[in-house]
């Protein structure tokens, strides 16, 4: 009998074939090299000038093709590379499936072998999409398609080096190595990219896609690394048709080519998989000699999405915390002054119901949470409500149960607490990144709509999804933090006795981060100062900030898995000193110095979070930590605003300008979580994060980073400025009282703005009340959407260190250089004026974008008028645009603002004639007025826009009449060329456009040039 079962075994062996698994690797990688150069090789032989030629430059200045072009455009080497690709799919999929087992074997506790089956899966098909549809085709498809690839390759490196079969050691090492290159490649990569794309150098794309073509080599490279590590486990492939009768299916096995000991077939795979006429199932079996190996199950899976959930409901906490003081300040900024609905603040004070033991237990229960997360989810769904009343009640209510929620995950056992403390940290982040990808609004605050860019009704089925997540979890939940350290002695956890120092300190961090590092550019803003630049811009630069919240992050969880101290060196006064330096430098220096400073404070920060969250659950007294910390983020809140709100608000004088003093405060009440000489705070519990729910962190902040770099180079202004009327040198100019950007709903109107900007063809024009990074602001910029949808230079002016409510200057013409100004203000608001000259048509001209005080401090407007009316007469003769709110009746005279600045500034009025104006005005000389409009204002702001069109003196040549008869030759606009009319849709009779009409004259003024005028 068994001598009969061995030649059965001998017969069916003969009949099958056995490949080693790791020529299946090998062949996967030659035939993406072969695919990848004969595309290269081809194309440089048929079609070298077309592939290297690109939309700045072409032969000789570009001499190297990038592999969009290489394997997109052109026939044969299209074609070639698909089929080849095609053809290397196969081994592909069966690599990532066998890597699967193969870390199934080695690591059957851990989740990494199901997390990398899905992302390679991921991986492999969004690799096909963007190979098979290529940007000629559909250009939004493959870039997003090659997105999620370069996304998945963080995963798929990191967690492949972490699941690297110990049998081989220096796989690991090679697979370190390759992705240490592949992503220090990504930095040069993207700075090329944007030479190319933004500044539009030649030359640039070939730089470019040297490193372009370097990602694709250590790509294909790291997956080769799979060969060694069948080679080290003896991996086999046998696939055969059985030839016993009692057999009905054809069989295929992955077996291990020794078999000298039961210990060493142990460590191999062992897969039979059971196909008809091919694979369609896999299945184990166990021979009599081989111990079997049990299913894979699912619990990685479910442990990855129970993480993601509880990232997701983190960034929902984050989204609607910071929405309510963004809510509540419209009905502040429409009273100039308290309203009243600032009350709503202390929505968040409601953990003081948690004093109760009775509420405290129903609220630690899995309902009472679920209740908590549904109940805070209202935040979301104010959006549908008209009413900005409405949504601020609802949003207060959110807050309610979010202030409660965050207080019981922020209490209790410190294995729950520290999780719950580095989520909290991903969470924010992610808030961040968000913004940084919606253009500075979170994607489902409540202040926007699908109109503004929101993102609400996805926002609420993934909650609701998290929700229900979170609720129907198993009990014992899987992301944990185990408290005890190997070779540590049990130890009580010690009860802060002053647990008011904890709570203020807990406040001061929350206020710290959403003030600060809520949007990425607001240090950017801190720094700026103006032109030419000589700090970070926004656009480019924000990632860095976000870079720096990551590692700020990274090293409480590198302390916590590393060190024996754990997070004993974040209390350290050491690193005290370091914070409070890094605000010195961002407070008193400028541009790229000040924001070395702010990152560094970001760092600072975000390193705390874990630590200061710790102290504050170890009180001993949830209801009063928690309520009085929320107390301390209202105080800080209102205590931000009176430094620039000063004039508005009771006893505001005290503050006036003393960020100063509201920076000081924030690292007084920090201090208490560091353990100085003199005070003996207890110690922080011993912590160490399991492996998984260390690599869930990892991950999450590597997928973090690449996603802040992607989202920089997404965003990017790609549209060059280009004025609108370049042959007969004519340019329009505007200013607008924008209301810092809410319209009359309450919502964000970045995008209304731009409809009607892009409508009017403005090439330079200044907005007003323009400085929201802060708290109550939303922390926002309303630059990004027309710079980055219509192209401009802009500077965005002084920054909320300088305490005014903002000016900004958009141009399509280059910015030369620019000037920030405080005007005196010795009894109101500061005053803002940005004093630039442009390079238009080859002729520098200035321009000056002014926000004065309000009628109630006579004496700040006269000296701020005398102040500008100095700036522009020192300029004189030289072309001169004024853009300002001025608050005074034309012709008024002195000491109201209008002949200071006509008369001392050497100016002329857009229209003398145009007596029904109060704030806004527009002021020229040194060219041409041709137009003059006033537009209404629709539902977007309070003031409407004034626009003014000019044109130059030909070049060489000045202004040859500028007699008042001269400059008051009216027109209708048939006796002017085409090109100096404005858009008819905006007539009255017409309807208008979205609510905006020509109106006070019900047209647009004309004026014909004066005789001998030379343009």
């Amino acid at each position: 009998m068994s001598s009969s079962r061995q030649l059965t075994n001998n017969r069916h062996s003969s009949n099958r074939l056995v490949i080693n698994a790791a020529s299946l690797a090998v062949a996967h990688t030659y035939l993406a090299f072969l695919a990848f150069f004969s595309a290269l090789l081809i194309g440089c032989a048929l079609h070298y000038k077309r592939i290297v030629k690109n939309g700045v430059a072409g032969y000789p200045e570009e001499w190297f093709p990038s592999v969009s072009a290489t394997i997109g455009d052109w026939y044969p080497e299209r074609n070639i590379f698909q089929i080849l690709i095609a053809m290397n799919s196969g081994p592909r999929f069966i690599l990532v499936f066998l890597q699967y087992f193969l870390q199934r074997r080695n690591y059957s506790s851990s989740d990494l072998p199901a997390v990398l089956l899905i992302v390679g899966i991921i991986r492999t098909l969004s690799c096909g999409g963007w190979v098979y549809i290529t940007s000629s085709d559909d250009h939004d498809w493959h870039d997003v398609l090659m997105i999620t690839y370069i996304v998945c390759n963080v995963p798929w490196m990191f967690c492949g080096i972490s699941a690297s079969p110990p049998q081989n050691p220096k796989g690991r090492r090679n697979r370190r190595r390759i992705a240490a290159a592949f992503f220090l490649a990504l930095v040069p990569m993207i700075y090329f990219f944007i030479q190319h794309k933004v500044h539009r150098i030649p030359g640039a794309y070939t730089r470019y896609a040297f490193f372009e073509w370097s990602l694709i080599i250590l790509d294909v490279l790291y997956d080769s690394v799979a060969a060694s590590d069948f080679r080290s486990t003896h991996l086999q492939l046998s696939v055969g048709v059985s030839l016993d009768s009692s057999e009905s299916a054809a069989t295929q096995t992955i077996v291990s080519k020794e078999h000298e000991t039961k210990e060493q077939v142990t460590t191999e795979s062992v897969v039979q998989t059971v196909a008809s006429g091919g694979v369609n199932g896999i299945t184990k079996t166990a021979a009599s000699n081989v111990d079997a190996t049990p299913r894979p199950s699912l619990s990685g899976l479910k442990s990855a999405v129970n993480f993601a959930c509880d990232l997701w409901l983190s960034f929902v906490h984050w989204s609607v915390f910071t929405s309510l003081a963004l809510t509540l300040f419209y009905f502040s900024v429409w009273q100039l002054g308290i309203a009243g609905h600032e009350l709503s603040l202390l929505s968040t004070l409601s953990p003081i119901v948690l004093s109760s033991p009775l509420i405290l237990d129903i609220f630690c229960s899995r309902l009472g949470r679920t209740t908590l997360h549904v109940l805070t989810m209202l935040g979301q769904l104010a959006y549908l409500s008209p009413s900005p009343l409405v949504r601020l009640f609802i949003v207060a209510f959110a807050n309610m149960a979010l202030s409660m929620g965050v207080a019981v995950d922020w209490s209790g056992p410190p294995a729950k607490v520290g999780y719950h403390g580095i989520l909290t940290g991903l969470g924010f982040l992610l808030t961040s990144i968000a913004k940084h990808a919606n253009h500075t609004n979170v994607p489902i605050w409540p202040i926007v709509d699908e109109r503004s860019g929101g993102y609400n009704k996805t926002g609420i089925a993934l909650t609701c999804f998290a929700i229900y997540n979170f609720y129907t979890r198993s009990s014992t939940p899987t992301l944990t933090i185990s408290v005890q350290r190997k070779g540590d002695k049990s130890q009580p956890i010690e009860t802060r006795r002053k647990w008011f120092l904890d709570a203020i300190s807990l406040g001061s961090l929350i206020f710290s981060l959403h003030s600060l590092l809520a949007e990425s550019s607001t240090l950017i803003a801190w720094s700026w100062s103006g032109y030419p630049i000589k700090g970070p811009v926004p656009h480019l630069h924000g990632s860095l900030t976000h870079v720096a919240q990551v590692i700020g992050l990274l090293i409480p969880l590198v302390l916590l898995q590393y060190s024996s101290s754990g997070l004993a060196p974040l209390t350290n006064p050491v690193w005290f000193l370091y914070g409070a330096l890094s605000t010195y430098v961002l407070y008193n220096y400028s541009d790229w110095l000040a924001y070395i400073g702010g990152l560094n404070l970001a760092v600072f920060l975000m390193s705390l979070i874990p630590v200061v969250v710790m102290r504050a659950s170890n009180s001993g007294h949830v209801a009063k930590t928690f309520a009085t910390a929320m107390l301390t983020v209202a105080l800080f809140y209102v205590g931000s605003v009176f430094t620039v709100a000063y004039a508005f608000v009771p006893g505001g004088q005290y503050f006036r300008e003393r960020t100063n003093w509201v920076l000081a405060v924030q690292l007084l009440t920090l201090a208490p979580t560091f353990r100085w000489p003199s005070t003996s705070p207890p110690s922080l519990p011993s912590l160490t994060i399991p492996p998984t729910i260390y690599s869930y962190f990892r991950n999450t902040l590597a997928i973090s980073t690449v996603l802040s770099l992607l989202v920089t180079m997404y965003r990017w202004p790609t549209k060059i400025p280009q004025p609108h009327r370049p042959g007969p040198r004519i340019f329009r100019t505007g200013i607008w009282t924008v209301h810092f950007g809410i319209d009359d709903e309450g919502r964000d109107s970045q995008r209304r703005m731009r409809d009607l900007v892009r409508d009017m063809e403005l090439d330079i024009f200044g907005l007003l009340e323009t400085d929201l990074h802060r708290p109550v602001f939303g922390n926002r910029d309303l630059t990004r959407v027309m710079v980055e949808e219509l192209g401009y230079y802009v500077d965005i002016g002084p920054g909320p260190n300088k305490h005014t409510w903002g000016a900004v200057l958009f141009s399509k013409f280059p910015i030369i250089n620019s000037t920030h100004h405080l005007l005196p203000s010795p009894d109101g608001e500061l005053a803002p004026a940005i004093h630039a000259v442009l390079d238009i048509f080859g002729t520098p001209v200035n321009v000056v974008v002014v926000h004065n005080g309000q009628e109630e401090t006579p004496l700040d407007r006269e000296l701020q008028s005398k102040a500008v009316a100095q700036i522009m007469a020192d300029t004189y003769p030289e072309p001169f645009i004024f853009l300002g709110y001025v608050v005074t009746q034309p012709h008024a005279d002195r000491p109201a603002p209008y002949k200071y600045l006509v008369e001392d500034g050497k100016m002329h009025d857009i229209d003398q004639a145009d007596l029904d104006r109060w704030c806004e005005y527009i002021l020229y000389r040194g060219v041409y007025r041709t137009s003059y409009a006033r537009i209404s204002r629709s539902t977007i702001t309070d003031t409407e826009l004034q626009v003014g069109q000019f044109q130059l003196p030909k070049h060489g040549y000045t202004v040859t009449n500028d007699t008042e008869p001269a400059r008051y030759l009216r027109a209708w606009k048939e006796e002017l060329p085409r090109e100096h009319w404005f858009p008819d849709e905006y007539y009255h009779q017409r309807g208008g456009m979205r609510g905006h009409y020509y109106h006070v004259f019900n047209t647009p003024l004309y004026y014909k040039l004066p005789e001998g005028a030379v343009v």
